[in-house]
């Protein structure tokens, strides 16, 4: 077996001074629904709930032992890295810089002082992660501080290979299919060059927020890409460019074996396993679950795991989780209607409306013509089989409107 596995187990050990293995369970919902044996590695039950501390972990160890006089240590995260990063600086005693994006869920921060405690500052500075990135690297660079990057680090990408180490411990026979979402490419590049060592036969499948698809961009070209638009809301993967260091180990995967999650469907299955299963993930975290409805096909008599990569939700974005999983289900929409302007109108307009159906907004935009206005309307619905029938009976009516429920420049402006 290759040496970078036996230094992922010797990592792995190495970590029991923090906390003992995570949970590799079987989830009798998803296994019963896609007719295969689902198996759940629980890195949202690390002690800050998600895998991170493994990768912060292991390269802080490597580092003090080989310079113990290094005591300051800098990183840039969304969230979960600095988590990470935190427990260890106050286990090894010793100072922390934590560079977070201003857009980080307040749970995050918080929790993240509350790991570190006087072992870490931080500083929120950056609206996306990578111009934090670049503000925590130029001060690491004044300060002689070491950098511990969340993802493109050769110990980072070690540590997180703990995941795999324990996975086949926990097994009585290897699995048929690993998924494993991608963000910068660290947890994926780690299991990736394990289980290629220690278990060639098992399969990989890999899963990226459509609004972040940087390996995807990386294995079309060759190399990575800096992506020109990156969608945040699924902030722990939500990274322009893969790592370069974790792309080196994950450039021979097939394009077709890289899964794109749409953001409104990670809602879906967000509040699918919360409600269901009583298991929070953040939108990073669901990506792997996510995903076994693209690969249902396949996964029929196979033993799969999917690594819950994280659980580091804020409550308060559940508002917005609901909103647009119930759009994704298309139990939601959005309409501007042209409304005539005279009385009976708008009574006329809700005799249109099915007896599931619930008007959850109503908004008068602007009047366009002498005798209509426009009318922002969302409906909610019991089954997406409503939405048809009140088109009908619209058109029917002769009325005019327009669904904007997926138009995303209307919607961010009005919605």
């Amino acid at each position: 077996m290759s040496d970078f596995a036996a230094d992922a187990r010797a990592a792995c050990e190495a970590m029991r001074a923090l906390f003992a293995p995570t949970p590799l369970a079987r989830n009798a919902f998803l296994s019963d629904r896609f007719g295969a044996e689902i198996l759940l590695k629980r890195e949202d039950l690390t002690p800050v709930r998600s895998y991170k501390i493994r990768g912060a972990f292991n390269a802080m160890r490597k580092r003090r032992a080989a310079d113990p006089e290094q005591r300051n240590f800098v990183c840039a995260s969304a969230g979960n890295h600095a988590q990470g990063v935190a427990f260890a600086c106050r286990h090894f005693g010793v100072r922390g810089t934590v560079f977070m994006p201003v857009t980080t869920p307040q749970q995050k921060i918080d929790k993240t002082a509350s790991f570190g405690g006087d072992a870490v500052e931080i500083r929120m500075t950056g609206d996306y992660f990578d111009q934090t990135l670049a503000a925590a690297q130029a001060f690491c660079a004044e300060s002689g501080g070491h950098f511990l990057s969340p993802f493109d680090d050769p110990d980072v990408i070690e540590g997180q290979a703990s995941v795999a180490v324990e996975m086949l411990e926990q097994m009585d026979a290897p699995p048929d299919l690993v998924i494993l979402p991608v963000g910068g490419g660290g947890l994926a590049a780690g299991v990736t060059q394990y289980l290629r060592a220690a278990s060639p036969q098992t399969a990989l499948r890999f899963v990226e927020p459509a609004g972040g698809a940087s390996l995807a961009a990386a294995l079309a070209v060759g190399t990575p890409q800096t992506l020109a638009r990156v969608d945040s809301f699924v902030d722990g993967a939500a990274v322009a460019r893969i790592g370069d260091a974790p792309f080196a180990r994950l450039r021979g995967t097939d394009p077709a074996h890289v899964l794109r999650a749409p953001e409104n469907r990670i809602c879906n299955t967000m509040l699918e396993m919360l409600n269901t299963e009583g298991i929070v993930l953040e939108p990073a975290g669901a990506l792997s679950v996510d995903a076994l409805a693209e690969l249902d096909g396949e996964l029929r008599g196979q033993r799969v795991v999917c690594v819950s990569s994280g659980g580091n939700f804020d409550f308060e974005r559940l508002p917005e989780v609901k909103e647009r999983a119930m759009r994704e289900s298309g139990l939601k929409k959005y309409f501007i209607l042209r409304l005539p302007q005279r009385p009976g109108a708008l009574r006329d307009f809700l005799e249109m409306l099915g007896p599931e159906d619930d008007i959850a907004r109503f908004e008068y935009l602007k009047k366009s013509a002498r005798n209509f206005g426009s009318v922002l309307i969302g409906i909610e619905t019991r089954t997406h089989e409503s939405f048809p029938a009140l088109y009908a009976r619209l058109d029917t009516a002769g009325y005019t409107y327009r669904d904007i429920t997926d138009d995303v420049t209307l919607a961010e402006f009005l919605i």
